[in-house]
């Protein structure tokens, strides 16, 4: 899985006549948007009581992830995913992701509750296939950082570039406490 299955999964034109920019420009937003919850999910992973809050989210949303339009998604769920996600940090992420020059006239306040449910439904489905080899439910097993792993550094997408790893070091710099 790599971040070319978020975008199958977004409807990216709704998205852009939503938020009133072209679909090159959605598209370029979605990915950060997607790179950024993706790097806050993995940091939160990283502690056992983390994975363990990601885990038990992850089954609400077993089943879902595709939606055709943005009206589809719900979006007061993805603010609180969001908020979730970000913790503490969830202001500034915003504010530094609407300041970038490269998305533009992007209001990541309102794409980032879109695209957090579309991307918990997906790393759910993704869990759901890997763990159904296995009869215990392990909590912080090796599942859940291989799939957040997978998308953030899956560069094997055709758009080119160092994956989504590059493109959040231009974006968030500080902001996940890596210097």
């Amino acid at each position: 899985m790599a971040l070319d299955d978020i975008l199958k999964q977004v409807p990216i034109d709704d998205v852009a006549a939503k938020l009133g920019v072209s679909h090159d420009e959605a598209r370029a937003a979605v990915e950060q948007g997607g790179a950024v919850l993706l790097s806050g999910l993995a940091k939160n992973a990283s502690t056992s009581e983390g994975s363990s809050a990601i885990e038990n989210a992850l089954k609400r949303h077993q089943g879902s992830g595709s939606a055709k339009k943005v009206d589809d998604i719900d979006q007061k769920d993805g603010g609180k995913i969001v908020s979730h996600i970000l913790g503490a940090d969830e202001t500034k992420v915003t504010k530094k992701l609407n300041e970038s020059k490269e998305t533009a006239g992007i209001d990541f306040g309102k794409l980032l509750p879109i695209l957090a449910p579309i991307v918990m439904g997906l790393i759910a489905n993704a869990t759901k296939s890997k763990d159904t080899s296995s009869s215990g439910q392990q909590s912080g097993g090796g599942g859940l950082g291989d799939v957040i792993g997978g998308l953030l550094g899956g560069g094997d997408s055709k758009s080119g570039g160092g994956g989504i790893g590059d493109l959040l070091g231009g974006v968030l710099g500080g902001l996940f406490g890596k210097k």
